[in-house]
This record gives C-alpha cells, structure tokens and sequence, in this order.
C-alpha cells in the first residue's frame, strides 16, 4: 500500500529552496510538441537516448513507442494510438526491429495501447498492472460518452474543426483496445529478465489507477508514462474520468526520485537527462502538485468554495511548470470535488430543475435577446470573454435560435481561441466555435 502523508507547508518551502530549478527548462512551457493539432504520422524519426534504448516521438495526443533492445528480442513500452501507432510501428520495423518480446502498457488509455495487435503479431507478450483490465473495463462501459468527449476535446475531425457527436469513428476506443487481455500482470512490483537485461515494473498510480513505471537498472533510466509531461497535470480532465488523486501523484514522483534516474522518457515529450535535471524537474512537479492540493484543503477548511478557490489558488514562480496541458483551476476544482462531491451549499442545487429552467424569464427581464447580445458584446470589447461566454449561455438557453446571441457567442469564442495556449482548452472553445457557427447557418 502507497502511504499518503500530507506535506506541511514549512516542507515544501523547504524542499522549494533545496531543489534547483532545471537548467534550461523554460519557465512556462506551452504547447508541448507531442501534444500538437499535426498528423501523427508525419515526420517521425528515432531518438537514441542511450546504448539499447530509443523512441519514436508522439504527436497530436498520441504517445511515444519507445524500444529496449535486448537478446531475446525488443521490449515495447507504449505503442500510441491509431494511426499513429502504425507509423511508429512500421519505422521501427525498417530500422530492424523485428522481434518483440514484451509489449509494456503504462496505462489504459487509448493513445498508448492502439499498437497492441502489431507488437503482437511479432512475439509480443503483453504486459500491465493487475488493474488493467478493470480500467478498460470502465471505458468501455463509457464507450459512446468518452468518444463524444475525446473527439472534441483532440479535434479528431481535424485541426480548428468541430468534431462531430456522431461520428461513427469516434464512438468509443477503437476494438483493439477493448480486447486486449494482458499475458503477465502484476500488483505492487514485478522483475523481467529479458535475454540477461532486467527491466523492472512498478505500480505507480496517478494519471489512472493501472498506471506503472519501467525502470531499467543498468541503463538508470526510468519510463513513468503519463505521471510527468511539460505542465501541470492534467489531475481533471475535461472529457471526463473518475478522480485522479494527487497524492497517488506525489507518492508515485517519490517512488521515481527514490531511485535517482540518469535517463527519463515520458510517454509524451522528449526525454531528459542528468541525474540532478531530473532531480530538479520531477521534484518541482512533485512539490508544485503538493502546493496545490494543500491550499485546496486550507480553503475548503477555512469555508471558500470552489469557484473562489479556482481563481485564488496560483503557484508560485519556483513552482510553475506551465498550463499547456492541465490547468490549476480545473485541477483545483476537481480535488475540490473529488474530496467533498458536487453539492456546494447552494439548496438550489439539489433539485433537477437547473439554471435553464429561468434563463427564458432572465432574457425576458434583461429586454430579450438582442439585449442580452448586444451586452455579451460589450464584454468582448472590455476583454472579459468568460463574462461573455455565460451572458450568452443563458441567452442560448432563453432564445436557443437567436442570431443576435449566436453572434456575440461566436465572437466571444473566437477571442478566446487567440488568447489561450492551453491543448485541452482548445479542443472544447473550437468545439464550442464551431457549433455556434453552425447554429448560425
């Protein structure tokens, strides 16, 4: 069992002022580049990070494939998603690797397992922690909700495109997904000796509950999957899933600094190296998850609520390892919420009839429609575009086919789409874009 310790705040200024900040790491990353709108199968090539061991770079959500090459045939951990997981695999295959012993899943999700079959067809035994299968389990159960969700917020149907609800090649993980069944699982901690080189697996749970860690001893590299990329992670996603904890984050970055690495490859972004880079890089990660979690907890206790705490809550400047993928303010609200559920207080909260059910009698007592546009517009040219996007909310919920509100919500959207730097951000205001625009025709 993980044991989850609270971190008082005397510590982690502590630990702040102990650990340096990463050489050459910029302050704010933005976009990674993995994480990018580009056709995942274009301009790929293989990275050698040490004697053995390389990757193929990922991109536009799909993961990294990266190949330990021992005597008994490579060792594949992660394959991306289709159709990237093709290229990938196809590239490695015309560089010579053409016998595969092992297939390391890091976790569940579809932009690491959509290679499975191909590794497979060459040798491949599949290898994951033990709750593997229940996590594909839950997707599948969500099937048709997650690939709503996923296409908008990926763009799938293309770059700055709308992605459609009924698209039927988004309708959930793609089959090979769904059927795959691990020949080796394990639960806290597992040994590989593959041809004389051993690969060890550890149970390390965070971005999801199956997650692991591949650490290779001799060449002191470690794989932690999606527990590390360039930005606050994404704790909350807005596509949906069922709470990731940080503290399963925090003692999982600890697990990994244990073992002081000289080698890093995430499953999204470019590897890193140097012992006290990594050092740097994971324990800033590490303690930037803890700052938040902690002032969550002090604001809950002291009666803030969560829409407050989302706007308070900002790390500081020895702390900021960007927003380009997760956001503060998401991950706030779903510690918040992961920890105290849905119900802020509010009695109004408690029933089925929501806010739509008076947004035609606001309209009504704002002047009808064009009031209510010609005010959303107003904020768009203060520059308050949040404050835009839910005056037209409700005056699509009061006057759903309105053209004045449809306006003033397009433009509201598009402000938006200049002003943020943020990849899931993106994906849900083009979404809401370009279904504005198409309510306008």
């Amino acid at each position: 069992m993980l044991k989850h310790t609270l971190v008082t705040s005397a510590f982690l200024l502590a630990a702040c002022q102990a650990a340096p900040v990463a050489t050459g790491q910029p302050p704010n990353p933005q976009l990674p580049s993995s994480m990018d709108f580009a056709d995942p199968t274009q301009n790929l090539s293989i990275t050698k990070v040490a004697p053995g061991l390389s990757y193929v770079m990922g991109r536009n959500v799909s993961s990294n494939t990266i190949v330990l090459d021992t005597p008994q045939g490579a060792v594949i951990i992660d394959t991306s998603r289709p159709p990237a997981s093709k290229a990938h695999f196809d590239l490695l295959q015309k560089n010579g690797v053409t016998k595969a012993a092992y297939v390391i899943l890091t976790h569940g999700h579809g932009d690491h397992t959509g290679g499975v079959v191909l590794w497979k067809g060459i040798g491949a035994k599949v290898v994951a922690q033990e709750s593997f299968s229940e996590f594909l389990g839950y997707q599948r159960m969500l099937a048709g909700f997650f690939g709503r969700r996923n296409a908008a917020q990926f763009q799938f149907a293309g770059s700055g495109g709308a992605a459609s609800a009924a698209a039927p090649a988004q309708s959930g993980p793609a089959p090979n997904v769904l059927g795959i069944v691990p020949d080796i699982t394990f639960r806290d901690a597992m040994d590989l000796d593959v041809g004389g080189v051993k690969v060890q697996l550890l149970h390390t749970p965070g971005e999801t509950p199956d997650h692991l860690t591949v650490w290779i001893p001799s060449l002191k590299a470690a794989m932690l999957g999606d527990n590390f990329y360039e930005s606050f992670p994404n704790m909350y996603t807005l596509r949906g899933t069922r709470p990731r904890w940080p503290l399963d984050y925090i003692n999982s970055l600890d697990k990994v600094l244990a073992l002081e690495p000289e080698i890093v490859i995430p499953s999204h972004g470019p590897a890193i190296t140097g012992k006290d880079n990594i050092k740097a890089q994971l324990t800033r990660m590490r303690n930037a998850i803890v700052y938040v979690h902690d002032a969550v907890l002090k604001g809950m206790n002291q009666g803030k609520d969560v829409h407050t705490l989302m706007r308070e809550i900002k790390l500081p400047p020895e702390l900021d390892v960007g927003e380009g993928y997760g956001k503060i303010s998401w991950s706030v609200r779903g510690i918040y919420e992961g920890y105290a559920g849905w119900f802020s207080g509010d009695a109004a909260e408690m029933f089925p009839e929501g806010r739509s059910s008076v947004s035609p009698d606001l309209v009504k007592l704002a002047g009808g429609p064009k009031a209510i546009a010609d005010e959303a517009m107003k904020l768009v040219a203060a520059g308050k575009l949040v404050e835009a996007l839910h005056m037209t909310s409700i005056g699509i919920e009061g006057a759903p086919d309105d053209k004045d509100v449809l306006r003033a919500r397009v433009a509201a959207f598009e402000a938006l789409v200049k002003a943020s730097s943020n990849r899931n951000e993106l994906g849900w205001l083009n979404q809401g874009l370009a279904e504005a625009k198409k309510a306008l025709e």
